[in-house]
């Protein structure tokens, strides 16, 4: 299955024509935030791909353009605090930052906790039917120690952390951390789990697991 994850940045060449010659056979495409819902649907009708994806901290709750008045992309599935089974792939999600000034998609880390206890049930559901817990994560902020930074807004959530190291997914989608220089790591392994700095735009080919 091969995924096209995006966040953050808006790139020209996406928001074009030029986007279905560029990534011919996206099975999926994963909005990790802070990007216009335009943007995103965009993707969605020129890749005929389903989209997935969470809020980010620069998110508007009430978005404007010619198609008048929304609160999400047209046609995407909002994954915070959800899991689903996409064809066999099972996937999560948390919206959001930790709070660091009023506005909306901003949480504590307690209330970051309260996020992923809330998705423990549909692990272990998943677990019963498919002996997985988990392939696909999908956040705004990263986790604890891994892509994140000192300052509050850009520090990274326990809570995910724990769900990493206890649930083990294939892969963790992140945005919020900016890149800006060459050599920024933008991939990291934290046991079986590949983790992602999607700024701009990832790819990858992920393949679940039978049971």
């Amino acid at each position: 299955m091969k995924i096209l994850s995006l966040s953050d940045k808006t790139i020209s060449f996406i928001y074009s024509q030029q986007v279905q010659n560029r990534f011919q056979g996206v099975d999926l495409i994963i909005g990790c935030g802070d990007l216009p819902y335009y943007y995103l649907e965009y993707a969605l009708n020129a890749l005929d791909a389903p989209l997935f994806f969470v809020r980010g901290n620069h998110d508007k709750e009430i978005e404007y353009s010619t198609a008048g008045k929304q609160s999400s992309p047209a046609g995407g599935v909002d994954l915070h605090r959800r899991v689903i089974n996409h064809q066999g792939l099972l996937l999560a999600g948390v919206e959001g930052s930790l709070r660091y000034k009023p506005g909306p998609f901003q949480y504590t880390q307690a209330e970051m906790w309260n996020h992923v206890f809330q998705l423990v049930p549909g692990f272990l559901i998943n677990h019963i039917k498919t002996g997985r817990y988990l392939d696909v994560f999908v956040t705004h902020a990263p986790l604890k120690g891994i892509h994140d930074k000192q300052d509050l807004c850009h520090q990274g959530i326990n809570a995910f952390r724990w769900l990493v190291n206890v649930f083990q997914p294939m892969y963790f989608y992140h945005g919020h951390v900016h890149v800006y220089r060459p050599g920024h790591i933008t991939e990291t392994r934290l046991g079986t789990t590949r983790i992602i700095n999607t700024f701009g735009f990832q790819e990858a080919f992920v393949n679940p697991p039978s049971k």
